[in-house]
C-alpha cells in the first residue's frame, strides 16, 4: 500500500536533528481533530510530526498487528504514537517501524497533558503525617476478623492500628489481640482509659495509648510508651497543662489532642483550640481525631479528609486518628493516605492542591470532554458499519451508526428509536450490552463525568477497570477452545 495514500508529511526534513520527529497513527474520523491539536502542540512542545491515516473510520478499533501490515514510516521519524485504545503488543509495531512506539492517551484532546503541558510533580508522594486507624469495639470481634480488618487498614495506608475498647469493660483478650497484630508486622495502639487494660496491651506490644488525662495520667510512667494527652473536660483546656507537666516530669513522650468537635457542637471553636495549643506548645507533637467529623457529617468523606489533613499539615499536627465505620466514610484510610501526600506537596512546593492527585476526584470528573453535535453528525455520515456508538454529552444520550444520529434524554426512548431504525432485529445479548452502556452514560450525565463506550467510568481511587467487548470476545473464544481440548487445561 503506497505511503501517499495514508501519510501527509509535515516538518520531517532532517533525521539528524535533535528534536523528536513523531508519526501519529489515527483513523479517518479523527484525522482533522488530530491535525488541529498538533498544529499548536508541536511548536509548543518542540517536535515535528507526520500523520498516518489508516484505512479505518474509528481509531479505537486499531490493533498493533493490523497497523503493522499497513504502516509505512517515512525517513526521519524517531517515534511512533498510536491511540491509547490500540490493543496488542507494541513490539510488533516496533519491529516494522524500527523506532520506539508508544501509546498515547485514549482521547486525542488529552495530548497536551500527555506531552507535559502541565507542571511536573517533582517529589510527589512524600508525607509526614501518621495515620492511626481505629477498629471500633474491637473486643466484640473474633480474633480472625480483627486481624483481617487490621491487615486491610494497613494495606490502605494506616501506620498504626488502634484497638478501640469499650468503656466500663476490661477486655480480657486485649493481650492476645495485640500480639496477633504484632505477629502480622503491624504497629498497634490501645484506645482506653483503663490502666489495667492498657498495661496488658502495652506489655504485649502496643506502642501508643489513647488517651490520658487526670484519671489515669499517674500510671503512664509505668507503661514505657507514648501517650495522647487530652483535656479533662472536652471543649476546654481544663486539666491539660497539669497532665502535660506530670508527663514531662516522668519523661513520658506524648502527643496533644485538644479534641475535634462535630459541626453544631463547637466545630469552629475546636479548630481554634488546635491553633491555641500550637501557640502554647510550639514544639509539641499533636494528634487530631478526624473521625469526629467524617463519621458524624452527612457528606462523602474524601473532601472532609483533604481539608482536615491540610489544616494538620499547615499547623504541624503530625498524626491523625480516623475510622471507617459508616458507609460514606468506608475508604477514609486510603483517602487520608492520598490526602497527606497531596497537602504535603502543596505546602512544601507552595502550589495549589489542584490537578495533582486525580485519585481523590471520585464523584465528578475534573473536566468533561465533548465532541459536539456537529462531530457526531459527521461521524454518522462517515461510518459504514451498523454498530452503535454511544455518547453522553450536554444532558443528552446519543446513538450513532451508519447514516443515523439518534438522541434522547431517556435511555428507554433512545432504545425505542434504535429498535425502530434497526436494519435487523437487535439480538438479546447486544440489547443487554446497549442497556448496560446507556446506564453508565446516564450516570455520567447525572454526575458530570466523561463517558467512553466500553470503558469504566472514572471513580478516582475506586475505579475498577472493565473488559472491552473485544477482550470479552477473546476470553469467550479462549474458553471455547479450552473446552474443545485445543488448549492445555492448565494454561
Amino acid at each position: 500500500m503506497a505511503a501517499g495514500r495514508h501519510l501527509e508529511i509535515r516538518g520531517i526534513t532532517n533525521p539528524i536533528m535533535a528534536r523528536d520527529q513523531y508519526l501519529f497513527v489515527t483513523g479517518r474520523l479523527a484525522e482533522a481533530s488530530l491535525r488541529e491539536v498538533l498544529r499548536e502542540l508541536g511548536p509548543a512542545v518542540g517536535f515535528d510530526y507526520a500523520v498516518a491515516v489508516m484505512p479505518i473510520t474509528v481509531a479505537a478499533l486499531l490493533t498493533t498487528k493490523w497497523i503493522a501490515r499497513r504502516l509505512v514510516v517515512p525517513e526521519g521519524v524517531t517515534r511512533v504514537m498510536v491511540p491509547g485504545y490500540c490493543q496488542g503488543d507494541l513490539a510488533v509495531l516496533e519491529e516494522v517501524a524500527r523506532v520506539p512506539v508508544e501509546r498515547g492517551p485514549k482521547d486525542l484532546r488529552q495530548l497536551p497533558d500527555y506531552f507535559g503541558q502541565k507542571s511536573a510533580l517533582a517529589e510527589y508522594g512524600e508525607y509526614d503525617i501518621e495515620i492511626v486507624a481505629e477498629i471500633n469495639l474491637a473486643p466484640r470481634l473474633p480474633l480472625s476478623e480483627l486481624v483481617n480488618q487490621a491487615k486491610h487498614l494497613g494495606a490502605d495506608g494506616a501506620d498504626v492500628i488502634d484497638l478501640g475498647c469499650e468503656p466500663g469493660f476490661v477486655w480480657s483478650g486485649v493481650g492476645d489481640a495485640v500480639r496477633a497484630l504484632r505477629d502480622e508486622g503491624l504497629r498497634v495502639s490501645i484506645d482506653s482509659f483503663q490502666p489495667e487494660e492498657i498495661a496488658v496491651a502495652v506489655k504485649a506490644g502496643a506502642e501508643l495509648v489513647l488517651s490520658v488525662n487526670k484519671t489515669n495520667c499517674r500510671y503512664a510512667q509505668d507503661w514505657g510508651c507514648e501517650v495522647v494527652a487530652v483535656p479533662d473536660v472536652p471543649g476546654t483546656f481544663q486539666g491539660l497543662e497539669k497532665t502535660l507537666a506530670q508527663l514531662d516530669k516522668a519523661n513520658v513522650r506524648y502527643r496533644i489532642d485538644p479534641i475535634l468537635t462535630p459541626i453544631g457542637f463547637g466545630f469552629a471553636e475546636s479548630l481554634g483550640r488546635y491553633l491555641e495549643a500550637r501557640r502554647r506548645w510550639p514544639q509539641a507533637e499533636m494528634l487530631m481525631g478526624i473521625g469526629n467529623l467524617t463519621e458524624l457529617t452527612d457528606v462523602d468523606s474524601a473532601g472532609v479528609n483533604v481539608l482536615l489533613l491540610g489544616f494538620c499539615q499547615e499547623l504541624g499536627i503530625r498524626s491523625v486518628l480516623t475510622t471507617q465505620e459508616i458507609n460514606w466514610a468506608r475508604t477514609s484510610v486510603k483517602e487520608c493516605d492520598l490526602a497527606r501526600r497531596l497537602v504535603h506537596y502543596a505546602i512544601k512546593h507552595q502550589v495549589l492542591p489542584k490537578h495533582v492527585e486525580p485519585r481523590l476526584v471520585m464523584l465528578r470528573d475534573p473536566k468533561v470532554l465533548e465532541h459536539g453535535p456537529k462531530a457526531l453528525d459527521e461521524l454518522a455520515a462517515k461510518i459504514t458499519d451498523p454498530a452503535y456508538r454511544i455518547f453522553a454529552e450536554q444532558g443528552t444520550l446519543h446513538a450513532v451508526t451508519a447514516g443515523q444520529h439518534l438522541q434522547a434524554n431517556d435511555p428507554y426512548d433512545l432504545f425505542e428509536q434504535m429498535l425502530a431504525h434497526a436494519a435487523s432485529p437487535i439480538d438479546p445479548q447486544h440489547a443487554f450490552y446497549l442497556g448496560y452502556e446507556m446506564a453508565k452514560a446516564v450516570t455520567a450525565l447525572t454526575l458530570g463525568k466523561n463517558y467512553r463506550q466500553d470503558e469504566a467510568l472514572e471513580w478516582g481511587m475506586l475505579t475498577v477497570r472493565e473488559l472491552t467487548r473485544l477482550e470479552r470476545r477473546a476470553l469467550r473464544a479462549a474458553r471455547r477452545r479450552k473446552e474443545q481440548g485445543c488448549l492445555d487445561p492448565d494454561s
